[in-house]
């Protein structure tokens, strides 16, 4: 194999001895904000780049710090996707893609992007289980599965889990569970378009044990269906599976009545049927600030055969439905055509495995259990710098949202900065651009999601928004500490 020579050590009049170090390149004062905005891996990539023209002779020393800089501003800048710091208070947000990555994850997007080992067994030189270790990952997590799958979104694992299992036949939901979430997307058009035909038992607020039981009984005494539009009156299809669907983005309060799994699963296991569970909002394990928010691990272990669920809400990854539980179920499903058109590729396998393997809290868990004490901190500090410049402001309580379909109805306590309504629209064009809520006629900026690194890159983007460039460079930082893991 060839190897390049290296490359000769400079004498002490090359110029290239003035060439600075990769990390003063990404501190100085021109580059960070960058580097906030675009995450440090990638804003390392480019600044190694330039430094290697430098080496190379191509690029003047002196002129490095500038030429990052400008490559930096230039994909910030740049048509497309741009980054958000999101000053909602809103930690899952839909219209800002959901959960943020954490940096291992981030970090793993960027080595997956060449070639990586996706399908292949390094040891043996053959062909491996595509995205095992991810599937390992999600076992270690959820010890109560047996086996585990990957596919693109949460939807698609409710689609593919009905597809699998209840084509051409019946599936038991109670009405109160047939949701409609943004976008107009509907549960049972999901369903539906399965091949599956839903079977709606009790009532919008209340629905029992018998509701579940009779559905069964009619369908062993070959109760006929009753005729519709697109059906006439005949033999009822068997049932081929119970379905408990997580209600996440509304909530039924008053005279209410639901099904517990645990016991909706004896229903299951009477019937010789499975019980499909979607907990939604991707909780792998009990959470005590979350005690109405269904979880992975309490579900399987209560007798649901397959959960399904979003891995960008709550878990904190990237886009991706997780398919858990039973290994007969889950084989059935893996073996599906439809499967292979709803796996994911090897980005979403890498961000998915780090996020899963990552020791630290991700980001959405960070903002969520953020204490309230240290968002005033923050927000304190931020009305000081704008104070300065001559921008006033006022810090007050603001409750955040996890937003997403998850806890809705659970205020996130904490404290924001409320300026004039009129700065949200210069601060979503800005550079960088900064969501704000807007609240009876005020501009609220809560800290909760965004990063405490970048706490004075939100500063700026305040006063540039306001027309107030700061003086001399003041833009200080909260002195609240570091956010609760």
């Amino acid at each position: 194999m060839a190897v390049d020579p290296p490359r000769p050590a400079p004498d002490a009049s090359d110029p290239r001895r003035g060439i600075p170090p990769v990390d003063v390149v990404l501190r100085d004062p021109a580059v960070v904000d960058h580097v906030a905005l675009l995450g440090r891996q990638r804003a390392l990539g480019v600044a190694q780049e330039v430094l290697s023209r430098a080496r190379d002779g191509a690029l003047p020393p002196a002129e490095v710090v500038d030429e990052v800089a400008t490559r930096l501003g230039e994909l910030v800048a740049a048509p497309g996707t741009r980054p958000v710091l999101n000053a909602t208070g809103v930690v899952v947000h839909t219209n800002l893609g959901r959960a943020p990555l954490g940096e291992a994850a981030t970090a793993a997007l960027v080595a997956a992007a060449g070639y990586a080992d996706i399908e292949l067994d390094l040891a043996t030189g053959r062909r491996g289980r595509r995205g095992g270790s991810v599937v390992d990952a999600l076992l270690r997590a959820v010890p109560e599965a047996q086996d585990a799958l990957v596919v693109n979104n949460g939807a698609a694992a409710l689609l593919l889990a009905m597809t699998a299992l209840a084509a051409g036949r019946e599936v038991v939901v109670s009405r109160g569970e047939l949701v409609e979430i943004g976008d107009g997307f509907r549960l049972t058009d999901l369903v539906e378009s399965s091949g599956a035909r839903l079977r709606e038992v009790g009532t919008t607020n209340r629905t029992h044990r018998g509701d579940y039981e009779r559905a069964l009984a009619d369908r062993a005494a070959g109760v006929p269906a009753e005729p519709g539009p697109d059906r006439a009156a005949g033999p009822r299809p068997d049932v081929a599976a119970l379905l408990k669907v997580h209600p996440g983005n509304y909530r039924v309060t008053g005279f209410t009545s639901a099904v517990p799994v645990a016991e909706l699963a004896r229903v299951a296991r009477a019937a010789d049927l499975p019980l499909v569970v979607d907990t939604g909002s991707g909780l792998l394990e009990p959470d005590p600030a979350l005690p109405d928010e269904p979880d992975a691990r309490t579900a399987l272990r209560d007798g649901a055969g397959l959960v399904v669920a979003s891995a960008d809400k709550l878990l904190g990854g990237p886009q991706a439905g997780l398919v858990l539980g039973d290994a007969d179920l889950v084989a059935r499903l893996r073996r599906h055509p439809v499967a292979r058109a709803l796996r994911v590729d090897k980005l979403t396998l890498a961000a998915l495995g780090a996020t899963l393997r990552d020791p630290h809290p991700a980001p959405v868990t960070v903002a969520r259990r953020a204490e309230p004490d240290h968002l005033r901190t923050r927000a304190e500090s931020l009305r000081e710098v704008l104070a300065r410049q001559g921008l006033a402001a006022e810090v007050v309580p603001h409750d955040g949202r996890v937003g997403g379909g998850g806890a809705p109805g659970v205020p996130l306590a904490g404290w924001a900065l409320a300026l004039s309504e009129g700065l949200a629209g210069p601060l979503r064009l800005g550079d960088p651009a900064v969501l704000a809520r807007v609240h009876d006629g005020r501009c609220l900026l809560d800290p909760r999601c965004v990063p405490p690194a970048q706490d004075a890159v939100l500063a700026r983007a305040v006063l540039a928004a306001a027309g107030r460039p700061p003086a001399g460079g003041d833009t200080g930082t909260p002195t609240g500490g570091r956010p609760a893991r």
